[in-house]
């Protein structure tokens, strides 16, 4: 069977696609290669390695990366995890069957050490539900 190529894309790659594709690797395991991407590169947020931690899933080994990286791969499935990206790809037009949820991004958190960890962790478990049922309808 041949595994599915599924491509995670945000803006800037350094939160919310990065936790998706740790996810999304831990529910669909052998069933496909995950890939994530964005508009632009931020690094990956230190922040969403943390949080990713306590949910026993390492994602410290990710890189950021462009979208123009993955020119040459040929994905069967496209997941925009913030309406800025949806916006701004059409660059895989006609590739791939699109998915789109807009996960508010906690890199924009605000308040204390605490809120931002708060905010962190709840758009983490929204991101967990969404892959966990992502991967069982349609992997």
């Amino acid at each position: 069977m041949m595994k599915k190529k599924i491509l995670v894309l945000c803006t800037g790659n350094s939160c919310r696609s990065q936790i998706a594709e740790g996810y999304l690797k831990y529910f669909a395991g052998e069933k496909a290669e995950v890939y994530s991407a964005g508009v632009e590169t931020h690094g990956v947020n230190p922040k969403a390695i943390e949080t990713m931690l306590e949910d026993g899933i390492d994602i410290a080994d990710h890189t950021s990366n462009n979208i123009d990286e993955y020119q040459h791969i040929k994905f069967d499935l496209i997941i925009t995890v913030c309406d800025n990206a949806k916006e701004r790809c059409p660059l895989f037009s006609g590739q791939g069957k699109k998915f789109h949820h807009n996960f508010p991004d906690p890199a924009k958190a605000v308040g204390t050490e605490e809120d931002i960890k708060n905010q962190f962790r709840q758009v983490r478990q929204q991101i967990r539900q969404y892959c966990e049922a992502f991967v069982a309808d349609h992997l």
